[in-house]
C-alpha cells in the first residue's frame, strides 16, 4: 500500500513538472549558415520584466554554447512570446448512489472538480532570418506556472524550458 501511495504522489509531482515542446522548421533551411543572432528590436515578451531577464540570460548562454554568437549584425532574430492561461481541470470525483430491487435499479451519479484550477504558460521562440525576414524555426513550450513562485524557482523552471526548448536545436538532419 506504501508504495502505491509514493508512485501516486511521484507521478503527480512529475506531472506537475513537465515541460511539453513543439518544434516546427523549415526543412530547406540550412542552419549552418546561421552563426550570429539578436533580438527584436521591439521585442516584447510578455513575461514580467525579471522574468524576461532571466530568459534572455538563459538563451544567451544556451547558444553560446552551441557556438552561435550575439552581434549587432546578426543572421537571424530571436523573438520570444509568452500567454499565460488557465487549464482546463480534468481531475473528477464521481459520487453514486443506487438502489436496486427486484426486477428494478436506479442511480445517480456526479462528477465534482478536485483541486484548484492549474495556471499554464505558454513561451514561443521563433528564429527569422534577418535578411529575407522569415520564420525558419519555432519551438512552442508549455509548463505549470506558479505566480508567487521564489526568484529561485523561477529560474530554475525558466531553465527546464530553455534547456528542453533547444534541446533539439539545431535539428538533426534526415
Amino acid at each position: 500500500m506504501k508504495k502505491i501511495g509514493f508512485l501516486m504522489v511521484l507521478f503527480f509531482v512529475v506531472s506537475c513538472a513537465a515541460v511539453r515542446v513543439n518544434y516546427d522548421y523549415d526543412t530547406k533551411t540550412d542552419f549552418t549558415s546561421y552563426t550570429t543572432y539578436n533580438y527584436y528590436p521591439d521585442f516584447e515578451s510578455g513575461l514580467s520584466g525579471l522574468d524576461e531577464k532571466r530568459i534572455l540570460v538563459l538563451i544567451d548562454s544556451t547558444m553560446q554554447a552551441k557556438g552561435i554568437q550575439l552581434s549587432e549584425e546578426p543572421d537571424f532574430f530571436i523573438n520570444v512570446q509568452s500567454n499565460e492561461f488557465q487549464a482546463p481541470q480534468s481531475n473528477n470525483v464521481g459520487v453514486g448512489l443506487g438502489g436496486t430491487g427486484r426486477n428494478v435499479g436506479g442511480g445517480i451519479s456526479i462528477g465534482l472538480p478536485v483541486g484548484q484550477p492549474k495556471l499554464e504558460r505558454e513561451i514561443q521562440i521563433d528564429f527569422v532570418d534577418s535578411q529575407k525576414e522569415f520564420l525558419f524555426w519555432q519551438a512552442v513550450s508549455a509548463s505549470g506556472f506558479k505566480e508567487n513562485a521564489t526568484p529561485e524557482a523561477r529560474e530554475q523552471k525558466l531553465r527546464q524550458i530553455v534547456d528542453k526548448v533547444f534541446d533539439k536545436y539545431p535539428p538533426k538532419a534526415n
